[in-house]
Parts: structure tokens; C-alpha cells; sequence
């Protein structure tokens, strides 16, 4: 079960709200989206890390990688030793196949030369219309961002959220789900005669590991983000009520609503900081996109409709 997220719609701030949103969803893999350029053999700046034949990584280059990802993702990171890891090891596959194809001349390639170039076109662009396109530091004003969340205030609504908590069985072997099923009876049949129990029979049976260490508590949470089935049984219990076994594609839940919040407005002290970023990014969009429509303004420009033909026959 996933944790809760605002939930934002179209209407008359469509860019803004779409950037907000987007802000607003997890991100499933910090890093993978922020990897360093590869870099093969390298002159190693520190202690390694870890280390895979020729190829390392060492102190510096991953302190690199968090310096240059948002605080919350850092945050999550830090936190999460094995995804950390696993982008470890993945670094240094990513490294050893560098290493494999440089030996045998890869670089030189006259494809990979000419798409190398073509990226390295594509960086210098990007890099140089950041720097003609820089927003002003005071940008956006206090006004202008109350502007932005009035505006859009319909659309930074939350939804209902439930806290749940469940017993969860898995049916690993398809001839044993009625065994399964009766021990999900069983166990919902004791905590319904003894709810305060709910947590203890959750960190004693649940497979689900990761709510099991916490009692079967699950979070706060819409009901969009649970299955269907779960959904479904949720959304008829009432704070502190246990439920019926309920059967889903993955196994059997045994649930309990411990708590539930109502469909509210954030407030702007919540989204100042992410409408600023979005107002930001847009008003960078428009200010590039008016440094391209001026260099296309020219008395110098021309397509010779001919020779675009001879391309188009």
C-alpha cells in the first residue's frame, strides 16, 4: 500500500497544475535519474566504496550523486541503505561494460562517434539556453504565488485518507488456498472478538513484512491507492472495526480502519514552496522560448521550398 499524495486536477492553471502534481508524486528511484556521466578507470579521489575488478567508485563521486539530488529525495536515500546499493552495484556493472567496450575501440565507432556528438549538441543547447533564459531571484513575488494557489484552490484538494491496518496471508501454491483461506478466517474471527489484539495477531502471522513490524498499520492512505477488494471492504468499516476475510489477487487480507481523515484543502504554507518552483520553471519556459522566437525574427532567415521538396519526394 502506497503513501498518500495530493491529488490535483485539469482546469484553469493547467501548466502550473500539472508541474505542482508532478512534484507532488514519490519518485521510485532517486538516483536512477541523476546518474553522473560514465566515467571508466578513473583517478580515484578517495577511499572506495566499493569496488568491482579495475572499477570502482569512491567517496567523492557519491557524495556527488546526493549533493546533486532534491533534499526529500537525499533524505529518502539516506534512509534506504539497500536502494543505495543497489545503485552501487549498478554503477559499477554500468562501469566494467565501459570498460569491456573502450578496450575493443566502441567509442570510435562512426555510429556511436555520431550519436555522441548529436548528445553532446543536445547538453551545450540545454546548458546554454539555462543561461539566457535565468528567472530573477525575487521571482515569484508573494502575491503572485497567493495568485497561483487562489487560482487553482479547487485543485489542491486531498482526498478522504484511511488508516488501515491488515493481517495479510499470501497464496504461494494454488492447491493450498484453502488452507490459507481458513487460517484468514481463523485469525479474523479473533480479532474481531478482541480488536485491541488486531496488532499483536498482525506482527505474529502477516506476510506483509514491511506493516507487519509495525502492527499491520499501514499509513494514511486514499482509497484510490489500495486494490480493489481492500478498497471496496474499507470503505464499509468503521474506525476500529475488523473485517471480513478479504480474497484479493495476492492473497487473503484481514482489515482494520483505525483512523480517517476527511477530504481537505491544503493550505499554502503546504504548497508555497512547490508552486514557487513551478511558477519558476514556467516563467524560465517563457523566457526561453522568447530568446528562440527572437533568433528566428530575422531578415536573414530563409527555406528554400525547392531543395525541402527534394527531401519530401
Amino acid at each position: 500500500m502506497k503513501k498518500p499524495t495530493l491529488m490535483v486536477g485539469a482546469g484553469a492553471l493547467a501548466l502550473l497544475v500539472v508541474a505542482v502534481g508532478l512534484s507532488l508524486r514519490p519518485g521510485s528511484d532517486p538516483v536512477a535519474a541523476q546518474q553522473p556521466a560514465p566515467v571508466t578507470n578513473p583517478v580515484s579521489a578517495g577511499p572506495a566504496v566499493a569496488r568491482l575488478g579495475n572499477q570502482q567508485i569512491d567517496l567523492t563521486e557519491l557524495k556527488t550523486v546526493l549533493a546533486s539530488l532534491p533534499a526529500e529525495s537525499r533524505e529518502q536515500l539516506r534512509g534506504n541503505r539497500g536502494a543505495l546499493e543497489t545503485w552501487i552495484r549498478s554503477r559499477l556493472a554500468q562501469k566494467a561494460v565501459l570498460e569491456q567496450a573502450d578496450a575493443q575501440g566502441w567509442r570510435q565507432r562512426p555510429e556511436v562517434e555520431q550519436q555522441t556528438r548529436a548528445a553532446t549538441e543536445q547538453i551545450v543547447f540545454r546548458d546554454y539556453m539555462l543561461s539566457v533564459s535565468q528567472v530573477p531571484a525575487d521571482y515569484p513575488s508573494a502575491a503572485q504565488v497567493q495568485q497561483a494557489y487562489d487560482s487553482g484552490k479547487a485543485q489542491w484538494v486531498t482526498p478522504p485518507l484511511y488508516r488501515v491496518s491488515q493481517i495479510f496471508l499470501a497464496v504461494n501454491d494454488p492447491q493450498n488456498i484453502e488452507a490459507v483461506r481458513r487460517q484468514a478466517q481463523e485469525l479474523s474471527r479473533r480479532a474481531q472478538a478482541a480488536p485491541g489484539d488486531f496488532a499483536a495477531l498482525a506482527t505474529q502471522f502477516s506476510q506483509d513484512t514491511d506493516s507487519a513490524a509495525r502492527g499491520g498499520d499501514s499509513g494514511m492512505q486514499p482509497l484510490q491507492q489500495l486494490v480493489p477488494e481492500v478498497r471496496s471492504a474499507v470503505s464499509r468499516l468503521k474506525i476500529g472495526a475488523v473485517s471480513d476475510v478479504v480474497q484479493s489477487a495476492a492473497g487473503f487480507h484481514v482489515l482494520k480502519l483505525t483512523g480517517q481523515q476527511p477530504a481537505r484543502t491544503a493550505t499554502l504554507d503546504e504548497l508555497r514552496e512547490r508552486l514557487t518552483q513551478a511558477l519558476r520553471t514556467q516563467r524560465q519556459e517563457q523566457i526561453a522560448k522568447a530568446y528562440l522566437e527572437g533568433m528566428l525574427n530575422t531578415a536573414t532567415l530563409s527555406i528554400d521550398g525547392a531543395e525541402l521538396n527534394k527531401v519530401l519526394e
